[in-house]
């Protein structure tokens, strides 16, 4: 397909992303009547109507849903090609992809970093999701790599290369409730907890664990990122439970008092993924080769 049609294409992407015209043509730096003309000539192109439209966007026909994973893999395999391209005449450039479980935020600044130092060229755009959207977005060729749990719900079709494993820690304010100062599993049945809700890998993870001790975790509060969990503890009236990396984050908050906790069995281990594709693409090559060379600072518990 030549350019204009492969831009169609990233219309017709957009709009299924988004689920909203007005979104999609902002998404792709349009006028909503482009974006809108140019799905109506894709559609004349292929003689089959792709959108289910009722004065708004309605979803996809079966014929829009046929095409989509060949059309996220042409646009994904066009972007690919002009970054080999490029790089075979010089450093890799382009906008990394990268996709992030909440528990592994710590990581996050020594790895992008590290793809920093040694691809000059790559701008990075990061996001916070869940390890499903991740392996979601990844099939969909919406994301060039990950950083989620490699073990636990292990995700299909993926290279990866371990980083660090974590261990859980108590955290509570300082001046707030009492805890035991050398914690058992148990005692946490008798504090007021805020946990991460179910959705997300690390609170599944925890609950399997304790499970398997015949334990159960029912927290008074619930939440979708560590930070909302930091600033409900701060209060002083609840504490939580957070992976051991976070400690390293503290520096400065002399509210904050982290207590470790027992290990609950196999660790848990955190690395990079990339989609397990040939050819592939130039970015996830890049991610994949710096994530082997990583060298994570002292607090990090390695396992290789």
């Amino acid at each position: 397909m030549n350019g204009m049609q492969t831009r169609l294409i990233e219309y017709f992407l957009a709009l299924h992303r988004e689920r909203h015209f007005g979104r999609a043509a902002a998404s792709c730096n349009v006028a909503q009547p482009t974006l809108s003309a140019g799905i109506a000539m894709l559609e004349a192109q292929l003689g089959r109507r792709l959108i289910v439209r009722d004065r708004k966007y309605a979803g996809l026909t079966p014929e829009g849903e046929a095409i989509l994973p060949w059309a996220q893999q042409l646009v994904a395999a066009a972007e690919a090609l002009g970054q080999a391209a490029s790089t075979a005449q010089g450093p890799l450039k382009g906008e990394l992809r990268l996709g992030a479980i909440p528990a592994s935020m710590p990581a996050t600044g020594l790895l992008v970093e590290a793809i920093r130092a040694r691809f000059p060229g790559v701008n990075v755009q990061l996001r916070a999701l869940t390890s499903r959207q991740i392996e979601r977005e990844l099939e969909a060729f919406e994301l060039d790599a990950g950083i989620t749990y490699l073990d636990f719900e292990p995700p299909a079709h993926a290279l990866s290369v371990p980083l660090y494993s974590e261990r859980s820690i108590l955290v509570s304010a300082r001046d707030g409730i009492a805890v035991p100062p050398d914690p058992d599993w148990r005692d946490l049945a008798t504090l007021p907890l805020c946990l991460l809700h179910q959705g997300m890998q690390n609170r599944r993870i925890l609950d399997a664990r304790l499970a398997a001790l015949g334990l159960a975790l029912r927290p008074v509060v619930t939440a979708d990122s560590y930070v909302a969990l930091l600033a409900i503890v701060r209060q002083g009236q609840l504490c939580s439970i957070m992976p051991d990396s976070h400690a390293m984050l503290f520096g400065g908050l002399d509210w904050a008092v982290a207590t470790p906790l027992p290990d609950t069995g196999e660790p848990n281990r955190i690395g990079v993924i990339v989609s397990d594709r040939t050819p592939m693409s130039p970015l996830a090559q890049s991610v994949l080769a710096v994530a082997r060379e990583l060298s994570l600072p002292q607090g990090y518990r390695t396992i290789f």
